[in-house]
């Protein structure tokens, strides 16, 4: 019971931070129809610069953090002019080869400036052990979950009830109707790689306080949204949680209850990839598009 009660909390935490990365991938989905493969690498590049202001420069952990999320800011609205814009009207597999390349250039400018050797992340979350009904998870993991959940709430009532979130459901669901109503559409399309990359940012600070700071690590946990929000629903906010949750819980189970030496838990994922492909190619919540010749 006290094994599974772990595997449930761990899995928990890695599902909630795998569905915060998600939502931006989501986003930017549903308000491009942009399909970004260079996710896992926004997650890098900020665990990264958290590093460089916080421990490479000496600034105080909420400086660093900010500074963070500011150049996170600044790295979206960039994309999205300069490399997404000039995209526009183009066919989809060259703006999908575009975000792959993007994603190789994230690599080797990470790569360049502070190497492929892994480094310890100062921890700003505490890591002590803690018992809950027999079950010993660190202090860090419970925190991670808890301030993942509060930045999927906020992040919801701002879709919800903001006049920026508006705009952006309103440019997802109809571009045409969105330009008719005043909105700016290249306005909502930079808030949206921006918000991408502030919490593909926040994600890549948690995991890296959890499993240190390593590039191939890092994107590897990035890569893993994939399955999420197929999972999930590539157009769905809510689906992105629960694929999330779904795929974080697979992966810990498969680890704590299937032999090791098989590492049935990396490829678990995918295997839900391809059977949810086949099944139910829109995913649980995904909405189901009817082309008409």
């Amino acid at each position: 019971m006290e094994k599974l009660l772990q595997l449930t909390l761990t899995g928990l935490t890695n599902g909630a931070i795998l569905a915060l990365v998600a939502l931006g991938f989501v986003l930017i989905y549903k308000a491009s129809d942009v399909i970004n493969f260079a996710q896992g690498n926004f997650l890098t590049v900020g665990a990264f610069l958290a590093y460089a202001f916080v421990v490479q420069i000496g600034l105080p952990w909420t400086v660093g953090v900010l500074l963070t999320l500011i150049a996170a800011v600044l790295l979206g609205v960039v994309v999205e002019r300069f490399i997404l814009r000039p995209m526009i009207g183009e066919p989809i597999i060259s703006v999908i080869m575009v975000t792959i390349g993007l994603a190789s250039v994230l690599t080797a400018f990470v790569n360049a400036v502070w190497g492929t050797t892994g480094r310890a992340f100062p921890p700003f979350l505490p890591s002590m052990p803690l018992n809950i009904m027999g079950a010993i998870i660190s202090a860090d993991r419970l925190l991670a979950l808890s301030l993942v959940a509060i930045l999927l709430v906020i992040f919801m009532l701002f879709f919800r009830f903001s006049k920026e979130g508006i705009a952006m459901r309103a440019t997802a669901d109809d571009q045409q109707a969105a330009l008719s109503m005043g909105i700016s559409v290249k306005r909502v399309f930079a808030m949206a790689w921006s918000i991408s990359a502030v919490v593909a940012a926040i994600a890549g600070i948690i995991v890296a306080n959890i499993i240190g700071l390593n590039a191939t690590a890092l994107a590897g946990f990035g890569l893993r949204v994939f399955p999420v929000v197929i999972l999930g629903g590539l157009d769905s906010i809510p689906g992105a949680i629960v694929g999330g949750i779904i795929i974080g819980l697979l992966e810990v189970y498969t680890a704590g209850y299937t032999p090791p030496e098989l590492g049935l838990s990396q490829v678990i994922p995918f295997i839900v990839l391809i059977l949810i492909l086949m099944v139910k190619p829109y995913g649980i919540f995904g909405e189901v598009r009817i082309e008409r010749v």
